[in-house]
Formats: structure tokens, sequence, C-alpha cells
């Protein structure tokens, strides 16, 4: 069974204009740590997870899944 957590940390931070670094500063940790959840590198306490949630103002649940996210913009196929 893997523990991979997955998130949309990057596209967040995207759309909203934000840096790494200035996430890191909101939720109180160094910048690096930010690269390392985005990239899969780390997984966040569950602390930290709802901090950034917080700080999105969404549920913890649209950022972290322990299951991948579906591509954006992919069309359902049918058969």
């Amino acid at each position: 069974m893997s523990e991979s957590i997955y998130n949309r940390i990057a596209m967040l931070r995207a759309e909203r204009g934000i840096s790494r670094r200035q996430l890191a500063e909101a939720v109180g940790v160094h910048y690096q740590t930010i690269g390392y959840l985005e990239r899969g590198e780390y997984s966040p306490s569950l602390y930290l997870a709802l901090r950034i949630a917080e700080y999105f103002e969404v549920p913890v649940e649209v950022i972290f899944s322990t299951r991948p996210f579906p591509r954006l913009g992919r069309e359902e196929r049918t058969a």
C-alpha cells in the first residue's frame, strides 16, 4: 500500500500568483518545504495540511488526496 500524498499546491499557487516563499512564510515553514510538498517528496503533517487549506480558503480535500488527482481539462472518455 502506497503512502503517497498527492496535492494541488503548485496549481493553487500559480492561479493566485503566490510564490513558494510567500506561502511558506504564511504557513510557518521553510520555502524549500513547499517545494518538497509540491514534488511529493514530503507528506505534510495534519496541522500543516490544514494550515495550507486555511491559507487558500478551501477544504483540505481540494488540495490533498491519497489518490492522484484527475488531469484538468481532460475529457472523460466513454465506451
